[in-house]
């Protein structure tokens, strides 16, 4: 992926992870638009980092989706690539009762949010020479956390979607790229400090550094084991993976 001279649409940007590709983009002189719910948090972040731009979006709303997929073509005509970053990460219990309201919130976020997303910014980027399209899923994509069983579930799907993406794509100006992020210490669940969580600095450069040559996929070096799990004999690292949860949980708040 070309990492200069790019206009550049993240969702959820405000916070984490895509705060922190945000601002790794803006330092490289790219004009970055960062997008999410919280008003009031997205001009903090503008107003740290001169010349970024925000706009409000909920990715969990068609209409949103819509409306703001329309006011950034018109302001940014040259806008060519699109980052679906944005999630949300309840805990929730497959051996147990539903909660049908956070899961249809759950789903609409991270499945259909980076879905919709995609469609309403499609053409206008196959317009453009050069665009990428970047889907973030999770190595809970390959290895599920049990706790979060459906969070685990839509990054899997997002992963699977994007493969399909890819290839329907592969005629187009429009390269589609996946980040499979590992656990790393933002405020997605509960920024804490824990050791067994990344760095958000240190992803970020991994990341940067390995978007530079991506053709598919960026996953950090630390989670590469787990990216290769998937086969007839990966239940063991998934049993070994969420009983070592199990025994040492994931703190929260």
């Amino acid at each position: 992926m070309q990492l200069t001279n790019n206009t550049i649409l993240i969702t959820g940007g405000a916070s984490g992870i895509g705060r922190g590709l945000a601002e790794a983009f803006h330092r490289l002189g790219n004009q970055v638009i960062i997008a999410g719910r919280r008003k009031a948090l997205l001009d903090e972040v503008a107003s740290a980092n001169p010349g970024m731009d925000s706009i409000v979006l909920d990715i969990s709303d068609a209409a949103s989706i819509r409306g703001a997929a329309d006011a950034l073509i018109a302001k940014y005509p040259g806008l060519n690539v699109v980052i679906n970053n944005a999630g949300i990460m309840p805990f929730d219990d497959a051996a147990g009762a539903l909660d049908d309201k956070q899961a249809i919130k759950l789903v609409n976020t991270n499945l259909l949010g980076p879905v919709r997303v995609s469609a309403a910014f499609i053409e206008h980027l196959k317009r453009q020479p050069q665009a990428t399209l970047i889907n973030n899923s999770s190595v809970l994509a390959f290895v599920p956390l049990a706790a979060t069983a459906l969070y685990s579930a839509t990054k899997a799907a997002i992963h699977s979607y994007t493969l399909s993406q890819r290839f329907a794509l592969r005629d187009t100006s429009v390269r589609v790229l996946e980040i499979a992020p590992p656990w790393v210490d933002t405020d997605l669940v509960h920024k804490s400090g824990d050791s067994r969580a990344m760095p958000l600095d240190q992803f970020i450069a991994q990341t940067m550094d390995k978007l530079v040559s991506a053709t598919t996929e960026v996953v950090v070096d630390a989670v590469l084991p787990m990216r290769a799990n998937p086969g007839e004999n990966e239940h063991a690292l998934v049993n070994q993976f969420n009983q070592m949860l199990v025994e040492n949980p994931i703190p929260v708040a």
